[in-house]
C-alpha cells in the first residue's frame, strides 16, 4: 500500500509495531514495518542504551522507533524510597492478602523486584529520550499524549518526528497544535492506556479533525489484514499494532511459553477489562483472578500514577514467576481473541499482508 507514512519512513508496509521486547521490535523492522520499542520497563538509562545498541545491530539498517511514557501533568516525583512512603498501609495489606489468597509465592530471596518501577516517572522518561536521541531512531512516540515542548523541540532538532496517542478528536487537535508530527488514534478496544471511544467512531473523527496537518495511524482492535484495510478506508495512513506481538515467537520476556503467553492464547475477545489497577490510569488488561480481586467490595481505590505501579510492581513480578495463567497481569486489547498461536513476526506479517491484499482486491473487483 503506497501511503505517505510508508514513504516518509522508508518502510515497505505502513505497519508500526509497539512492543516492550527489543527482539520483537527488531523483527518488525526487518519484516518491513517500523518496530517501536517501549521504554517504560527500563529503570536504568544504561540498560536502555544497551538495548538500543542491540537494536542498531539487529535491524539490518531498517528504521525503528521508541515509545516513552510522559503524562501531560507531571505526576509525583521522587526516589523509590520517598514514593514508597506515600503508599497507604491499607493498600499494601490488600495486595499482600490477595496474593496469599491467589496462591502466589514470594520471590526467591536472591531476586529483587522493581523492574520498570521508576520507568513511569516523568524524570526517567526524559532520560529515556536523551538516551534514545543518541541512537539513529526514526521516531519518538508518547503513550500518554503530547510530550513537553522542550522534548518535542529536542526531537525535531535531531531530525526525529514525534508521535502521540489520542483518544478523542480534541486530543488529536491539541497534539498537532503542540508540534506533534503523527497522531495515533487509539480506540477503546486497545490494550494498555486507552480512552472510551471505539476505533470505528474515533478514527474518522480524528482524521477529519487534523485534516492535512498530520498523518494518522489507527490503533485498537487491529490484528488482521481486513482490519488494516478498514483503517485505511477510514482515512488512516497506516496502523499501530501492539497486542498482536505478545504472542510472537520472538517475545521472550518472562520466557517463551510463559504463563502470560498461555493465558493470552486461551483468552477470548471478551476476556479483558479496563481498569486503573495497573498504573493508576485507565488501561485495558487481560481479565484474570488478579483483576477480579480488585473489583471486590474490600478492594481499595487505585492510587494515582506512579504510586499504583509502585504498589503492584512486586506483585507483578511474583505473579510472573508463579507460572499460573489464571492470575497473570498483562495489558492487552480485545484483539486477544485472535491471538491463538505463537508464530514468528515474519509469519504474522505474511498473513497480515496476504489478507490485506485479498481484501483490497475483493473490494476493487467488479461484482
Amino acid at each position: 500500500m503506497r501511503t505517505d507514512i510508508r514513504e516518509r519512513f522508508g518502510i515497505e508496509h505502513p505497519i508500526f509495531g509497539f512492543t516492550p521486547s527489543e527482539e520483537v521490535a527488531a523483527a518488525i523492522s526487518r519484516a518491513g514495518g517500523l518496530g517501536v520499542l517501549g521504554c517504560v520497563r527500563f529503570n536504568d538509562p544504561d540498560e536502555l542504551d544497551r538495548a538500543l545498541h542491540w537494536m542498531d545491530e539487529h535491524t539490518d539498517g531498517k528504521p525503528y522507533g521508541v515509545d516513552v511514557v510522559m503524562p501531560a501533568t507531571v505526576p509525583t516525583e521522587g526516589t523509590q524510597v520517598d514514593l514508597d512512603a506515600l503508599i497507604p498501609a491499607g493498600h499494601r495489606d490488600f495486595v499482600a492478602r490477595t496474593l496469599t489468597e491467589l496462591g502466589v509465592p514470594p520471590l526467591p530471596e536472591d531476586e529483587q523486584s522493581g523492574a520498570g518501577v521508576l520507568g513511569w516517572l516523568h524524570s526517567v522518561a526524559r532520560s529515556h529520550v536523551e538516551v534514545a536521541l543518541k541512537h539513529p531512531i526514526a521516531l519518538i512516540a508518547n503513550a500518554l499524549g503530547s510530550p513537553p515542548p522542550d522534548v518535542i523541540a529536542a526531537a525535531h532538532q535531531a531530525g526525529v518526528p514525534v508521535a502521540a496517542l489520542a483518544g478523542t478528536a480534541s486530543h488529536a487537535q491539541r497534539h498537532v497544535d503542540n508540534g506533534v508530527d503523527i497522531v495515533v488514534a487509539q480506540g477503546y478496544e486497545a490494550g494498555g492506556h486507552t480512552g472510551e471511544i471505539a476505533s470505528m467512531v474515533l478514527l474518522p473523527e480524528v482524521v477529519d479533525a487534523v485534516g492535512d496537518r498530520a498523518p494518522v495511524l489507527a490503533a485498537g482492535g487491529i490484528g488482521t489484514g481486513r482490519q488494516i484495510a478498514a483503517a485505511l478506508a477510514l482515512g488512516a495512513d497506516g496502523v499501530w499494532m501492539g497486542s498482536t506481538w505478545l504472542t510472537a515467537a520472538e517475545y521472550t520476556l518472562g520466557g517463551n511459553g510463559s504463563a502470560t503467553q498461555k493465558a493470552l492464547l486461551a483468552a477470548g475477545s471478551s476476556d479483558t477489562t479496563r481498569t486503573r489497577i495497573y498504573t493508576g490510569k485507565p488501561a485495558r488488561l487481560l481479565k484474570t483472578r488478579w483483576t477480579e480481586a480488585w473489583t471486590s467490595p474490600d478492594a481499595p481505590a487505585p492510587l494515582p500514577m506512579p504510586l499504583q505501579n509502585i504498589l503492584v510492581s512486586e506483585a507483578h513480578d511474583r505473579i510472573s514467576r508463579s507460572g499460573n495463567p489464571e492470575v497473570v497481569s498483562m495489558p492487552v486489547g480485545q484483539i486477544v481473541g485472535r491471538m491463538n498461536r505463537v508464530r514468528p513476526v515474519a509469519e504474522i506479517f505474511e498473513d497480515l499482508l496476504g489478507e490485506l491484499d485479498a481484501t483490497v482486491r475483493r473490494l476493487s473487483s467488479d461484482r
